[in-house]
């Protein structure tokens, strides 16, 4: 519990898609005075995103896809490069990332590491993306990926030289935030050396 914080009440805004709710509290300031304070809070669950990387071929296996969200804040074709990714559902964050990284790429992942945890928006999202890492060779792919039909996901699959991949972050066209940091992550790690 944090003494700092009372009187809290929430209101749903939506529960259509995740939950969006409307948070009110009194927060007490560092010289003693408390304050009333109102956020959005939205809840769509806890994640994980998984980067596969052959440090033989020295390539990373990233997926390509349709976010509207980007679409609304500018990106002219609301398509977006990214690691593997998906939400928990009530999975361990291991076996999430196990089964994403099968659905949407079609690899079959044994070796997964978790590296670190991450609140990714903590302004205004309640959510906790747990990320992980794992290698792959071309024995693992057993199936062409793509998504699950029955979630009308239409996702391609790139196989990108990591070098090239850290220069899509340079010049803008890699701009998703779990995708930036496993790729430094496995730079500044040297997991192709």
């Amino acid at each position: 519990m944090n003494s700092k914080i009372k009187n809290i009440t929430t209101e749903v805004l939506s529960d259509d898609w995740y939950t969006l709710n409307k948070i009110n509290f009194d927060y007490k300031l560092r010289n003693g005075n408390w304050v009333n304070q109102s956020r959005e809070s939205y809840d769509r669950g806890n994640g994980a995103t998984i980067l596969l990387y052959n440090a033989s071929k020295k390539t990373v296996i990233l997926v390509k896809q349709f976010r509207m969200p980007s679409y609304l804040n500018g990106n002219k074709t609301g398509m977006m490069i990214e690691s593997c990714a998906g939400l928990l559902d009530g999975d361990a964050p291991i076996a999430c990332v196990i089964k994403e990284a099968e659905e949407e790429t079609g690899y079959r992942i044994k070796n997964a590491v978790k590296v670190f945890e991450a609140y990714m928006s903590p302004g205004a999202v309640t959510e906790i993306v747990h990320f992980f890492i794992a290698q792959y060779d071309d024995s693992m792919k057993i199936s062409v990926g793509g998504g699950l039909d029955v979630e009308h996901e239409d996702i391609e699959i790139l196989e990108v030289d990591f070098k090239q991949a850290l220069h899509m972050i340079k010049i803008g066209e890699i701009k998703d935030a779990k995708t930036i940091i496993l790729l430094q992550y496995a730079h500044i790690n040297k997991l192709m050396e």
